[in-house]
């Protein structure tokens, strides 16, 4: 087994190791979210963590860690009789991101039912993380009906199975940590409001505490024993002041006054509900047993709220977090600071680290990033020039990466044979009618269109293809039991070949890769006209967020397209890139649509089971061929034909005004095989109707994946 790092090695990052600390001290705080940038220490502390917890007392032989002293009385290993226990270091469980949910929360025992004719459960990574931590890496891809089930528990500190004719409840309290990258997707609000606390973490710009990080994870990689030792001291400090914390929590006082502080708080950050106060209490007081007090000072109500609000106040993927300091300190001053009672010394703040380090460094702890060590967690030495300024966009926009931070360069005024106008604000978005593919297509699990899922409806059961994932138990004994007197079954258990397994088949909802069309040119270039078009893609790209898709932002005006966005999961950087999209210039619609035809050839390859749905925002004008040559509209009509052979599910969003309309939009529609829909006809309360499935007059994308994967 590999050493770990050492928690106390990790450089910086006051706020991430006071937030795991907290939870260590009160694990009913309800856990860290851990959100920031690829190469910040976040899975690396998280794992350094598991070492500073204090040995478990458990019952020897029972798989769900029942405490000798207090067994748990619905333990399905019980009942436990009175005797010596066991201790064990408590445990780190990781739950992928792939997992299933027979995995997560436990499932019949296959074996055994089909073996011994016998019910029985075997536990799954709720059990196994029963009074230890279960790390969550890149929580915002999990499934989200996993999600569900992990809060669930965490919140009630049980999980309760009722499924395949199991019924089982057992303990499960733990220390829920999940870390996230938002540049690949964002957790709905929902899901943001059952984590206790969440912290925002990036790479430090300091050159001192960048090369001491690089220092730290060189030494590490050299000698991870020897480095460990090194830092076995600290360890050794902060795991007993965690034990000291746990044993004075009890008797921390929640005064009144800080109480109404707490309530005060949430109620002028205008939080929805009340489990934001609860935590916030919950979390004084930890903050308050750590300090080695016996009473909660607005001090903590400071830094818990610091902790437990900034994420709770997100209605939408556009609302950028935080917490507005100087309007918190204004709440807290209309309280009067309560009198301390006379308490031990407080200890110092696990962020400020006076002592120099083992090493020699500065003690400002932070450890190396997740692949192998960078600045403040970050990646390493930085490429000369050292920022994110300095990075080069890569020389084909269509093989950008997903995550990238450049947007393609603007083509100028005058390559678009007119001027350019100032971006404009979008209008208020409003919810829109529903889009979705038609077929039966098996993507990734979501919420747009019908899609043969891991999880969902059972809709029946068919001979395997290729491994077993998810048996049918009914099918495969209705199809094993007329064979049993020949095969000789004696016993109660059924005699099972390879023949009659069957696999279940399932339906639910995928997500699909929205890739949006926006016209940008000088016909589009009315302020008012504008800012109702950019409206309704931020409503549309708000949808694609709530159904799990991801997006790509392709924009055309001058002389040619430009892919804006490559496609991605990160919702708000489209609505960034949409903001900031200038207008002017001719109008190269068919340009327009041959990126997007090359940028869906390419996602294609990368992830062939997501089916695209093509949203092409314009008002049908085309006056320009661009760099192609020839006919403007002759070129646009062969774009679309191309994109409507490859099966590609089209609409076209409508934006033509005025009393004379040339229904050139309606043209491109038929054109493309999809459905035109008005600015009007958009919204969800519109009286104007709108199918829900984006018909093709061609080959749908799921025969179409079908007949290429034959």
């Amino acid at each position: 087994m590999s050493t770990p790092y050492p928690f106390t090695a990790v450089v910086g990052q006051t706020d991430l190791r006071l937030a795991l600390l907290l939870n260590a001290v009160s694990p009913a705080v309800g856990g860290v979210l851990v959100r920031g940038e690829k190469g910040t220490a976040k899975s690396t502390a998280v794992r350094a963590l598991s070492a500073l917890l204090p040995q478990v007392d458990v019952v020897p032989g029972c798989r769900f860690s029942c405490a000798p002293a207090a067994p748990d009385p619905h333990c399905p290993d019980g009942p436990h009789g009175a005797g010596p226990g066991g201790a064990r270091p408590a445990r780190m469980v990781e739950l992928p991101v792939g997992a299933s949910e027979d995995r997560l929360v436990g499932a019949l025992d296959i074996e055994r039912a089909l073996a011994d004719g016998v019910k029985a459960f075997e536990p799954g990574l709720l059990a196994d993380a029963h009074r230890g931590i279960l790390y969550v890496d890149e929580v915002n891809l999990l499934h989200d009906h996993l999600i569900d089930l992990l809060l669930d528990a965490a919140a009630m500190g049980a999980s309760y199975v009722e499924r395949e004719g199991v019924s089982v409840r057992h303990a499960a309290r733990f220390l829920l940590v999940g870390t996230m990258n938002p540049e690949e997707g964002e957790l709905r609000p929902q899901l943001l409001d059952r984590f206790g606390l969440t912290v925002e973490v990036a790479a430090s710009r300091e050159p001192a505490q960048r090369v001491e990080v690089v220092r730290r994870r060189l030494s590490y990689e050299d000698d991870p024993a020897g480095f460990a030792a090194r830092w076995s001291g600290d360890e050794s400090e902060v795991r007993a002041r965690v034990v000291a914390a746990r044993a004075l929590l009890p008797q921390v006082r929640l005064g009144d006054n800080a109480l109404l502080q707490i309530a005060a708080t949430c109620a002028g950050f205008e939080v929805d509900g009340m489990r934001a106060d609860i935590v916030m209490a919950r979390t004084a007081t930890a903050l308050a047993a750590w300090a080695g007090r016996t009473a909660v000072l607005k001090e903590d109500v400071r830094q818990a709220a610091l902790l437990a609000l900034p994420h709770r106040r997100r209605r939408n993927p556009f609302d950028a977090p935080g917490l507005d300091e100087d309007k918190l300190d204004e709440i807290l001053d209309r309280f009067p600071d309560e009198e301390p009672e006379h308490d031990p010394d407080p200890e110092p703040d696990p962020g400020t680290d006076p002592e120099p380090g083992p090493d020699g460094g500065p003690e400002n702890p932070q450890g190396p990033d997740d692949d192998g060590g960078g600045p403040d967690g970050g990646g390493g030495v930085p490429p000369q020039g050292g920022g994110p300024q300095d990075a080069q966009p890569p020389a084909d926009p269509a093989e950008a990466p997903a995550d990238s931070p450049e947007a393609p360069r603007q083509p100028s005024a005058q390559e678009d044979g007119g001027p350019e106008q100032a971006a404009v604000r979008a209008a208020e978005p409003f919810r829109t009618k529903m889009l979705s593919v038609p077929g039966l297509g098996e993507g990734a699990a979501g919420r747009r269109s019908r899609a043969r899922t891991a999880h969902g409806r059972t809709t029946g059961a068919q001979r395997p293809r290729g491994q077993l994932t998810k048996l049918h138990l009914a099918a495969t004994v209705h199809a094993a039991a007329p064979h049993q007197k020949a095969r000789g079954r004696a016993g109660r258990g059924l005699v099972i070949r390879k023949d009659d397994l069957r696999q279940a088949t399932r339906e639910g909802r995928e997500g699909n890769l929205v890739l949006f069309v926006v016209d940008a040119s000088g016909s589009m270039a009315a302020r008012q006209r504008m800012s109702a078009v950019k409206g309704a893609v931020l409503s549309l790209l708000l949808d694609a967020y709530q159904r799990r898709d991801k997006v790509g932002l392709v924009t055309f005006r001058g002389a040619a397209a430009q892919l804006a966005l490559p496609p991605t999961s990160s919702v708000d950087a489209a609505a960034a890139r949409l903001e900031q999209l200038p207008t002017g210039g001719r109008t190269p619609l068919g340009s327009g649509l041959l990126k997007a035809h090359e940028v869906l050839r390419i996602e294609r390859l990368r992830d062939p089971s997501r089916r695209p749905l093509l949203v092409v925002v314009t008002d049908g004008r085309a006056t320009s061929a661009g760099a192609v040559g020839g006919d403007p509209r002759e070129l646009t009509t062969r774009s679309a034909r191309l994109l409507a052979a490859d099966g590609v599910a089209s609409v076209v969003v409508d934006c033509e005004s005025g009393p004379v309309r040339l229904g050139l939009a309606g043209a491109l529609a038929a054109d493309l095989g999809g459905p035109a829909v008005t600015l009007d006809g958009l919204r969800a309360d519109s009286l104007a109707g709108l199918v829900k499935d984006v018909r093709t007059a061609v080959t749908t994308p799921a025969s179409h994946t079908t007949r290429r994967a034959a």
